[in-house]
């Protein structure tokens, strides 16, 4: 039986950022965030996760208002707590404190009927790093192609 259900991915993140470690928290939502999420209307564009007052914030989550929604509707910006243990936190924070690391979202998916967001302990990657990856890529295409052909 299949208990996780991926909702959406950050693959934009896997392309900029080397992700050294993945940690999966609870997030504290309103009623019409969470119908918004199960449509998959989200954007993880800008995202970022940070630690306020021994508390995990993400910031600049786009979560679109519901169709549906009435007077009750969310702000689409808002900052949004993120529940997790003491322990993890201490050691997010001796990352953060590295020099170049920080905590992105690298996806949203359903655990038993609730939302679950992972973060990603990312460190970025340069210009060159990208270069390769989009250069391993071609020649993947390329090798497929000719297997293809043959």
């Amino acid at each position: 039986m299949k208990t996780n259900t991926l909702f959406l991915e950050n693959k934009k993140a896997k392309f900029n950022y080397f992700i050294e470690e993945k940690i999966s928290c609870g997030i504290v939502l309103k009623g019409t965030e969470v119908k918004s999420i199960k449509a998959k209307k989200l954007s993880f564009n800008n995202s970022f996760a940070s630690i306020k007052k021994e508390e995990l914030w993400l910031e600049n989550l786009h979560v679109s208002k519901y169709k549906e929604g009435n007077i009750f509707n969310h702000d689409e910006l808002r900052p949004r707590k993120l529940l997790i243990k003491k322990q993890e936190l201490q050691r997010l924070k001796k990352f953060k404190e590295k020099e170049g690391y920080t905590l992105i979202p690298i996806s949203f998916y359903l655990k038993k009927s609730i939302i679950k967001v992972e973060i990603g302990i990312c460190k970025g990657k340069k210009l060159h790093d990208k270069r390769e990856i989009l250069k391993q890529k071609s020649i993947k295409k390329e090798l497929s192609r000719e297997v293809k052909y043959k």
